[in-house]
């Protein structure tokens, strides 16, 4: 929906890797959040992503290309 910001989880179920994908990619310059036990259940790791409206099909190319980038460092 316009103008709506649906939030869009990346699962990883490991704590470790999914603190590190997030570290990674805000160094990327991709904002996002891993979120791990107690906030989710054991196993259900991940990280957080927001899509906004004003976002650009620039903007998610963006975001997607640094993911490539960082799954590729971390050898996932």
């Amino acid at each position: 929906m316009p103008g709506e910001h649906p939030i869009v989880p990346i699962m990883f179920g490991d704590a470790v890797v999914a603190s590190k994908m997030a570290d990674l990619m805000l160094s990327k310059g991709v904002y996002v959040i891993g979120f791990s036990f107690p906030v989710v259940p054991k196993g259900k790791a991940r990280i957080r992503t927001q899509i906004s409206a004003a976002h650009t099909e620039e903007d998610l190319q963006f975001a997607i290309d640094k993911f490539c980038e960082a799954k590729a460092e971390m050898q996932l």
